[in-house]
């Protein structure tokens, strides 16, 4: 994936970490079984994913490679441990830790199963945050708003360079909003998703 971080500013996760961690007591037990705009996970998959999301991303940051980062997210479904709602926040609270450190954004870390300069992994973590965030509040009939230079920062890394390409295997393709649709929804429509989506759809 080449993509210039250059052009984006400072990075930092917290804001899009708050966003999900604040969407997890809105969150039923009932509604885990319930679908999610990613279309091979119920909510309870998409929970389990960003529980593996936020350990990867962790562990890349330290450049702590194994297990952890050399998984393919396609590895097969994400089973949701019961501790959930506990783990969470303080696996959010040690990635947006560890990425804060300068050392996690030089040289080249990996992350499912896939090698990345630090800039970049770091701009792919804001990006699954932003989107799942997204995912996990539209599913479980939450609010959703997101925060500016998060939005921003995942818009540029969902749009290809003029004349360039991205991996449709990893991001559907792009959605048509209307001229002047606000950011939040540019930004779920480049990831592949509808941004009017409701649960039954």
């Amino acid at each position: 994936m080449d993509i210039d971080t250059t052009t984006v500013s400072p990075v930092d996760l917290e804001p899009a970490a708050r966003l999900i961690a604040g969407l997890l007591d809105g969150i039923g037990e009932q509604q885990l079984d319930g679908p999610t705009p990613c279309a091979d996970y119920a909510v309870r998959e998409l929970l389990a994913h960003i529980l593996g999301l936020c350990t990867a991303f962790r562990d890349a940051a330290r450049k702590d490679l194994g297990p952890t980062t050399d998984t393919p997210p396609d590895a097969g479904l994400p089973v949701l441990p019961d501790d959930w709602r506990t783990a969470l926040p303080p696996l959010l609270d040690e990635l947006v830790a560890a990425w804060r450190d300068p050392a996690a954004r030089q040289g080249t870390t990996r992350a499912g199963g896939v090698d990345l300069p630090g800039g970049v992994a770091l701009l792919v973590v804001l990006d699954e945050l932003v989107i799942h965030g997204w995912d996990l509040a539209r599913a479980t009939g939450q609010e959703y708003t997101g925060d500016e230079a998060s939005l921003r920062a995942a818009l540029a890394l969902l749009t290809p360079e003029e004349g360039g390409t991205r991996p449709e295997t990893i991001f559907g393709p792009p959605v048509p909003v209307p001229a002047g649709a606000p950011l939040l929804d540019r930004t779920v429509a480049m990831s592949g998703r509808r941004p009017d989506w409701r649960p039954g759809d």
